[in-house]
């Protein structure tokens, strides 16, 4: 996305900035209520409000939770404050770990799947079950509120889904000879394809180079496509030295030893820049960019397929999105619990409405809601085809992103960098990777790996 947008890559790169030792330590230290009572307005802390920049996309963000607020204030409800954090997702900004370090975290905040668990293990969500009525949790997709729930109890309610697919840039294929039809289907079919545009200053094929926990995230999927795993869900035990997680790490250093792949991301990581100036052919990224594209460059044409799949395996995406916290230890959970319910977990028209504002008109997504979806059919939001394909094809071969604690993203990191940019054996990386997490989860205490 443009400089001045929010991109999912920087958003999950957030959740490599902050260690583990920092982890523990708010979780000791924020064992006291931040800022007691009072009277005061609660904090909502996040990314999109109220928007310092002059830019319509997030005006029309901002916008929406600004509007939540006075709804809720008009209620004759606790005043919510929308504080803006800047740099909320700069990889270097600590500021809301430090803050739950001081025992002085917000009330409400936005988390993605890959930090719930740092914040759940800290013992600050609050649980938002009794709060929701059973309506309203039949209504999410179980995948959207999966990563989000421990032992039956809701600790955050999605606002979105966020899909991966690959992107490409219509004038690249069209300068090839290439139509629809030669979009690839399989991963051998990919990479040639990535050889075949690569050429000049253009990329064929980009996939995430940066280690952090967006480049994990647009991993997975393609574990997930031969049948693995980083974690089993069901044992609990490390799965990534299986044959698939091999394959996945294989392919990723492939792709970039094929010169199918560059090893840096082009235009500094905007698919926007990349396509309109002829930087990349094939882009995997999200659903966001759909927003990106039509706010940047209208007219340039481009379309999304689905991941390739494995010889044997079959095509498989990844769910992200963010979703609202409450902090347990902070100014007034109760209120702030019910402020996050009405707004995002009520079946009432108000908070189904609310969800299509801003799935289908503010930001582009697509809903975690099954009510706010058929609502967004209805309305003509997702008139757009891309986003028409993303809703109908690319969403039902998702599964939500997982939820691992930083020691076990650093050893699926670690392992695609050394063997997407050092070329290193993937046999060997994965070994490596499924020897440092059964080590952490020897002694882990904590919510279930999803």
């Amino acid at each position: 996305m443009s400089s001045r947008q929010i991109s999912r890559r920087d958003v999950l790169r957030l959740g490599a900035a902050a260690s583990g030792s920092l982890g523990v330590a708010w979780a000791t230290a924020g064992c006291a209520p931040s800022s007691g009572g009072g009277a005061g307005p609660l904090q909502f802390w996040q990314q999109y409000a109220p928007a310092p920049q002059q830019d319509p996309n997030l005006i029309a963000q901002s916008q929406w939770f600004l509007d939540a607020t006075r709804r809720w204030a008009d209620a004759g409800e606790r005043p919510v404050d929308m504080v803006y954090i800047p740099a909320y997702t700069d990889p270097t900004n600590t500021r809301l770990t430090t803050a739950f370090a001081s025992g002085d975290g917000p009330d409400v905040f936005l988390i993605s799947p890959g930090d719930f668990l740092r914040y759940y293990n800290g013992g600050v969500l609050t649980d938002l079950t009794p709060y929701l009525t059973q309506e309203a949790i039949d209504d999410f997709y179980p995948d959207a509120l999966a990563t989000r729930t421990v032992d039956g109890k809701i600790y955050g309610l999605p606002m979105e889904q966020e899909p991966l697919a690959i992107f490409y840039d219509v004038p690249a294929f069209e300068e090839a000879g290439l139509a629809e039809g030669d979009l690839p289907t399989t991963w051998d079919e990919m990479l040639e394809l990535g050889r075949r545009l690569t050429g000049g200053q253009r990329a064929g094929l980009v996939l995430d180079t940066t280690p952090s926990y967006y480049q994990n995230f647009t991993f997975y999927p393609w574990v997930w496509q031969g049948g693995g795993d980083v974690v089993d869900p069901d044992t609990q035990r490390p799965a990534i030295a299986s044959d698939a997680g091999v394959q996945a790490l294989g392919l990723f250093r492939d792709a970039v030893l094929s010169g199918a792949s560059p090893r840096t991301l082009p235009a500094g990581g905007d698919l926007v820049g990349a396509f309109t100036n002829g930087y990349a052919a094939m882009w995997q990224t999200g659903v966001w960019q759909v927003e990106a594209m039509r706010q940047n460059a209208p007219d340039h044409p481009y379309g999304i397929f689905r991941l390739p799949a494995p010889a044997g395996g079959e095509s498989v995406t990844v769910l992200g999105g963010w979703a609202w916290v409450v902090n347990n230890r902070g100014r007034d959970p109760e209120s702030a619990a019910r402020f996050t319910v009405e707004v995002m977990g009520s079946v009432s028209k108000a908070s189904i409405d609310a969800a299509v504002q801003w799935n289908g008109v503010a930001k582009g997504n697509v809903p975690a809601r099954r009510s706010v979806t058929e609502a967004i059919g209805n309305s003509g939001a997702f008139e757009s085809p891309v986003l028409q394909q993303f809703r109908d094809e690319i969403l039902p071969t998702g599964r939500g992103e997982p939820r691992y604690p930083p020691v076990i993203y650093k050893a699926v990191s670690n392992a695609i960098q050394n063997s997407m940019l050092g070329g290193a054996d993937p046999r060997r990386q994965a070994d490596t990777a499924q020897a440092a997490i059964e080590s952490y989860l020897r002694t882990y205490e904590g919510g279930t790996l999803l």
